[in-house]
């Protein structure tokens, strides 16, 4: 048997060894900046997802189980949680809002 690889603990690295800027890890929780405002992040497994959500990065249903992303603006209130797909939030400077239309509204 091989023995077990050590891994380093700690912030997100930015593949140099560093933490990446614009991120802070407080426990289980990450602080992120976005719009210059500061998000309060927070990774949860899919063990942990106990009921469907829907994010609001791609407007899809999240099925209880799947691994996903909750934020919510740091100075904001705990009820402002949105649950996002990982590589949803990780794209959202790349997502333009998606305009909502009716079943029968043209699309021009």
């Amino acid at each position: 048997m091989s023995p077990r690889r050590n891994r380093p603990r700690g912030g997100v690295s930015n593949g140099n060894g560093r933490v990446a800027e614009g991120r802070r890890s407080i426990g289980l929780e990450s602080t992120e900046s976005w719009r210059g405002e500061e998000w309060a992040v927070r990774r949860v497994s899919g063990g942990a997802a106990g009921k469907p959500y829907r994010c609001p990065g791609c407007d899809q249903l999240l099925p209880p189980g799947t691994p996903h992303v909750v934020a919510w603006q740091r100075d904001g209130d705990v009820d402002d949680r949105r649950h996002w797909h990982g590589p949803c939030w990780s794209a959202r400077d790349r997502r333009a809002p998606r305009a909502q239309r009716s079943r029968n509204a043209p699309r021009y």
